[in-house]
């Protein structure tokens, strides 16, 4: 028996309790132990398990080589902080505790740092075996003094992360959302030789443990094991969420969204609303959801948006974090290129950088790219698209020209909302990255009405590819493709074929109700010429205002004029003659004036009339 030792020398060797030894020695984490009768013997060579409660892995603390590299897609606290260049963010955990709200929401773009600051808050408030404070004796959090450093290691913590439940049905998404609760009850293992939880508990562990748990049961999981940990350390949990409305946009995308939102609404009640076991909460997404009444009767949240002051400088890098960063790689000269393609964002009172992009700069050998550019699922803006107007595709060129707007923004803008109401796309655009704010001011109902723009180059690029190329869902490439060539040539023949089959194509005839409706369906053909052409639409010229200019960046190009005419159950001659009146009025109040002004010698100008799914169009130059 000299080789082996009892679970009360292992505990004394290893620093950690007896009844956690007796816990790893029977899910068979110790290698070689054993039962002898009643106990466990375990051999005295064996090594102590590393502690699953943090499940990302021990990261040793090595010496800090002179050339750190960037944590490209790093959402592990530890290892950025221990083996890459950290931009240390531990001042948030300071700005928490000295407010301590009940339930905190950080609603931010995605690859914005959501994830990673999540992992920091877990890292420094979780109990574990191990001694983590090592991961924090150097950050800025530490000099702060012992009020701050004796809440490190001090909570049990139930941490879930839905940023990767993508799925295409409510039940391949509720057997994610099962299993992802099932990892985080296995991190708590413990909870099972607890002698403080109940057997009824240790029956409801066991179960959820076993897949079988009914969807009741799922639904009490928050609630459930934050009072089992609480009863077992002595102390409430602390209940992390990261991105917790991926899984709403994928039911409103998908046809399950009443199905998700029951099932989050009663999950977070359980976990987050007057549930006394729970110490504190921390939530992220990219909406704030509010009126889903997913946090009904949450009154203890305290919602932390782009548009707010608080925490604004934790998530993205600040000018200073960026100039640190090209000072330590040697490319100070680089920051006024950085500027140009990636800062521009503007969260509470702090300028913002995008982080993800920065990153992959340096990384990129300081050659600038869009490299934000299809980092996320944005259907939902196609949707908005499908549903546009005159007025949203005339906003979203003018985005493109450089131009600002003021719109209505409502930080609590929700799914449905959006394919109600396509105006809330300019809600939605912000708090998903693809605005900025200009200047803001408070709207009596407690929303914001905001001068928007565009925030960077980079935006500029994602933008024309991720928003304006959404229409290719709606209006077919190689169709729009034929139309461009068509106005270019002036064949009017080719052009009036092609309209007229992309009518039958992609219009359904409760569509075609007023000419409102083919001015944003023109005009969203148009703004896929965005790089050849400066596109406006109502605009003033001559003694009047026309529908659609096409200002070409080059004089070589020829200048487009469009007038748009629409009326219900004309055909044959008379639409004809309608297209004939839209010529004329091009030419009688002289709308070509501001393009000739400006040099271009080439002008086509082009009557169209529509009716229904049928168009005419004349043509001049």
């Amino acid at each position: 028996m000299c080789n082996t030792m009892t679970v009360k020398e292992a505990a004394m060797l290893w620093g950690i309790t007896e009844r956690r030894v007796t816990v790893l020695c029977k899910a068979g984490r110790i290698k070689g132990a054993h039962k002898n009768g009643r106990s466990w013997v375990i051999p005295t060579d064996a090594e102590k398990p590393a502690d699953s409660r943090i499940k990302t892995g021990v990261y040793r603390k090595s010496k800090m080589p002179s050339n750190l590299p960037l944590p490209v897609g790093i959402s592990d606290y530890r290892l950025a902080s221990s083996e890459y260049y950290y931009v240390d963010k531990t001042m948030m955990i300071k700005d928490f505790l000295d407010e301590r709200p009940m339930v905190s929401l950080f609603t931010r773009p995605r690859r914005f740092g959501k994830t990673l600051n999540m992992d920091m808050f877990r890292t420094f408030f979780e109990k574990t075996d191990e001694d983590t404070s090592v991961y924090f004796t150097d950050k800025k959090i530490w000099q702060c003094g012992k009020k701050y450093r004796d809440y490190q290691g001090k909570y049990p913590v139930i941490f879930i992360t839905f940023k990767d439940v993508k799925r295409e049905t409510w039940e391949e998404t509720y057997d994610q959302i099962y299993k992802i609760l099932r990892q985080e009850f296995e991190r708590h293992s413990e909870l099972l030789e607890s002698e403080q939880c109940s057997k009824y508990e240790k029956t409801y562990f066991k179960a959820i443990m076993e897949g079988n748990a009914d969807s009741t049961d799922m639904m009490m999981a928050l609630q459930r094991l934050s009072q089992m940990l609480d009863e077992y350390y002595g102390i409430p949990p602390i209940i992390i969420i990261d991105e917790y409305d991926t899984l709403i946009q994928q039911g409103h995308m998908r046809g399950f969204y009443d199905d998700v939102i029951l099932f989050m609404r009663n999950l977070f009640s359980g976990g987050l609303k007057d549930n006394r076991h729970l110490s504190y909460g921390f939530l992220t997404g990219i909406l704030r959801v509010a009126k889903e009444s997913i946090f009904s009767g949450l009154n203890n949240l305290a919602v932390n948006s782009i548009l707010d002051s608080r925490y604004s400088e934790y998530f993205g890098f600040t000018p200073a974090e960026v100039q640190a960063i090209a000072r330590y790689y040697h490319a100070e000269e680089k920051y006024g290129e950085i500027c140009t393609w990636y800062d521009g964002y503007r969260f509470g009172d702090s300028e913002i950088f995008n982080p993800w992009s920065v990153i992959n700069y340096f990384r990129n050998h300081c050659q600038p790219k869009a490299f934000w550019q299809s980092t996320g699922s944005n259907e939902i803006i196609g949707e908005v698209l499908a549903n546009a107007g005159e007025d949203i595709y005339k906003r979203l060129n003018a985005l493109l020209q450089g131009e600002s707007f003021l719109t209505y923004i409502d930080t609590g803008v929700i799914y449905p909302q959006i394919r109600n109401n396509p105006s809330s796309v300019y809600s939605f655009l912000l708090v998903a990255g693809y605005l900025k704010v200009v200047k803001v001011e408070p709207a009596f109902s407690g929303d914001y009405m905001c001068e928007v723009a565009l925030p960077n180059q980079e935006i500029a690029f994602v933008y024309n590819k991720e928003i304006l190329q959404k229409l290719t869902d709606i209006i077919p490439q190689a169709t729009a493709i034929s139309i461009q060539e068509a106005l270019f040539s002036n064949d009017v023949q080719r052009l009036q074929k092609e309209m007229h089959k992309l009518l039958l194509q992609s219009v359904s005839c409760y569509d075609t109700a007023g000419e409102n409706f083919y001015h944003g369906f023109v005009l969203g053909l148009c703004a896929m010429m965005d790089n050849r052409y400066f596109i406006s639409s109502n605009g003033e010229s001559g003694e009047g205002r026309y529908d659609i200019q096409l200002l070409p960046k080059s004089e070589k190009m020829p200048g487009i004029l469009i007038e748009l005419k629409a009326v219900k159950n004309f055909s044959g001659d008379k639409l004809k003659q309608l297209s004939e009146t839209a010529l004329a009025q091009i030419e009688d109040r002289k709308y070509n004036t501001d393009m000739s002004a400006k040099g271009i010698k080439t002008i086509f100008k082009y009557g169209v009339a529509f009716s229904g799914k049928q168009v005419e169009i004349t043509a001049a130059s």
